[in-house]
């Protein structure tokens, strides 16, 4: 894996020159150089003017009278003082520190440096000297870099998402849970206008009605609305599709109410194809009719999946990507690779892969992680760490860890749920491609497909942590993909319920302050237990360190 190494650092300090790394700036002149060699001694400078003021001020300010008081004073004090005021410290430090630590676990940073940043920095100077220092380039940076996160976040329709009144709303009768949250719910709502309503509705009674029942929040009342389309106009196909998704129970519900569906659908759609020259209107009928149709026979697919018709899901998705080529962004690719691991059809898997693991097209977890599942096929079964690390890996070997390592760096939280490390919930509608929610969709419906290969989650157990020792910093520079985005964490706590665990990559250290309160309250309760059991020792060692004190500046 050595070469594999510097190939991966090669390419990607081809793809990012030094010119343009971040951090690098243009060389400083000489006033630059000494205004900064200014800032940062400025500080030490006061420091050291100040210590110098204190001791010439001595005598007039009677700092040797003074200090002898307050150590007359504090001699004065018993031992018990001593141990209540070690002790609140300890508390209030204690407190700090489950605060902070219950901070850092919900929110990912920080409480005291959120507040130092915010409000202390701006006091200090901090922002204007950043603002002053930076130019246009650095506003440019940063536009580009906000660019980049909000692409990086972009949230994707789970293409193996499942049906809310025949699978989410059962787990909820059962568990008492919800496992979808209102952020994937109010997706899926702006989902369905895109997909099924147009800009001539209003042409449509029963349209129209649909059109104001996928903008409901409520369940009952888009049910309700459904049943008043369908009295409006018997064929009005989007009343199925609420019906089949939402009403029905169970599959084989949801299945027949897809089935009329269907049908209304297929006429709809031959009448739009017959009007769509005539007005932009009609043209846009066309394709919500197209949407629509696309939709209803691609959930006909996954009902036949779901009830043991595998033949007949993967014909109509054959169909289905023959007769609607534009429409890859659905991406039913991967509704077709599920099917096809579940006949155990190999060579048709690797046939799909070959056309859409493609550089141009964007990657996914089903993607990565099937065309690893079929390279470790073909080893896995003899795989033995022992006898590898004895006599080296084979060619095949190495290709099958190489294709592990490729998997792993795109999404690294799918190998803790397929190792049952994690327990896995119900996916959500939405996913974020290389974050946990794409994690957990994947694993639902292939870990199946890696329990039935042979030694397949062992040689996945043994090779998938190398992937981090290959990108020590994931963050900054990736290796055969870009670097992982940094917003992940934040758009899957809104995509996950808030009984989920989240995944976290890279693990994030823990802040300076929750260490620096933890060491204050475990040293200030040691020394109030040792005044407590020793105070004439600690008497002694408080007065010693006094004396210290006041003969250094009367000194």
């Amino acid at each position: 894996m050595a070469d594999g190494d510097g190939w991966g650092e090669a390419a990607t300090a081809a793809a990012f020159p030094p010119a343009s790394a971040p951090g690098l700036s243009p060389p400083l002149g000489w006033r630059e150089r000494l205004r900064a060699g200014l800032a940062g001694t400025g500080a030490s400078l006061w420091f050291v003017a100040g210590l110098g003021l204190l001791y010439a001020l001595r005598v007039p300010l009677r700092l040797c009278e003074n200090l002898a008081a307050v150590t007359g004073f504090l001699n004065s004090l018993t031992p018990k003082f001593y141990v209540a005021l070690t002790g609140t410290s300890s508390l209030i430090s204690g407190l700090i520190f489950i605060f902070e630590w219950w901070y850092f676990h919900k929110h990912g940073t920080s409480f005291i440096e959120q507040v130092s940043i915010s409000h202390l920095r701006p006091l200090m100077g901090g922002t204007e000297s950043s603002i002053s220092e930076s130019g246009p380039s650095s506003s440019n940076s940063q536009s580009e870099t906000s660019r980049q996160n909000l692409s990086e976040c972009k949230v994707w329709r789970n293409p193996l998402n499942l049906f809310r009144g025949a699978e989410y709303r059962r787990y909820t009768w059962v568990t008492g849970k919800e496992p979808l949250t209102y952020y994937d719910m109010n997706l899926s709502a702006q989902d369905h206008q895109t997909f099924f309503t147009c800009d001539s509705d209003f042409l449509r009674p029963s349209d129209t009605v649909m059109q104001k029942a996928w903008r409901e929040r409520n369940p009952p009342a888009r049910i309700k609305a459904a049943y008043q389309a369908l009295e409006l106009n018997n064929d009005c196909a989007t009343a199925y599709v609420l019906l089949a998704e939402e009403e029905a129970t169970t599959i084989v519900d949801a299945e027949r109410l897809f089935k009329q569906a269907l049908k209304a659908g297929e006429t709809i759609y031959r009448r739009s194809q017959q009007c769509q020259h005539q007005s932009p209107q009609h043209e846009a009928q066309l394709r919500r009719d197209t949407n629509v149709l696309v939709y209803i026979k691609r959930r006909l697919a996954m009902c036949a999946r779901k009830l043991g018709r595998i033949r007949e899901a993967v014909k109509i998705m054959r169909d289905l990507m023959k007769e609607f080529p534009p429409l890859t962004m659905l991406n039913i690719h991967e509704n077709l690779l599920e099917s096809l691991l579940e006949l155990q059809a190999y060579a048709d898997v690797q046939a799909v892969l070959a056309k859409y693991d493609d550089i141009s097209l964007p990657k996914s977890a089903a993607i990565c992680y099937t065309a690893a599942l079929l390279k470790t096929r073909t080893v896995s079964d003899k795989f033995s760490p022992e006898t590898a690390s004895r006599r080296g890996l084979s060619t095949a070997e190495i290709n099958a860890v190489e294709a592990i390592h490729r998997a792993v760096e795109f999404n690294p939280h799918v190998p803790k749920y397929l190792l049952e490390m994690k327990s896995l919930i119900l996916p959500p509608e939405h996913i974020l491609k290389r974050g946990d929610s794409e994690a957990i969709a994947y694993a639902f419906f292939h870990l199946q497909h890696w329990k039935r290969i042979e030694g397949a989650l062992n040689l996945l157990q043994c090779t998938w942590e190398g992937t981090f020792r290959m990108i020590p910093y994931p963050l900054e520079k990736g290796h055969l993909f870009y670097p992982y985005p940094s917003c992940t964490e934040t758009a899957d706590r809104e995509l996950l319920p808030t009984f989920h665990h989240v995944s976290v990559y890279p693990k994030k250290e823990l802040p300076f302050f929750i260490h620096f309160t933890a060491g204050l309250c475990s040293s200030t309760a040691m020394i109030a237990l040792l005044t407590h059991q020793f105070p004439e020792i600690m008497g002694v060692f408080a007065k010693a360190q006094l004396w210290t004190t006041s003969s250094t500046f009367s000194g």
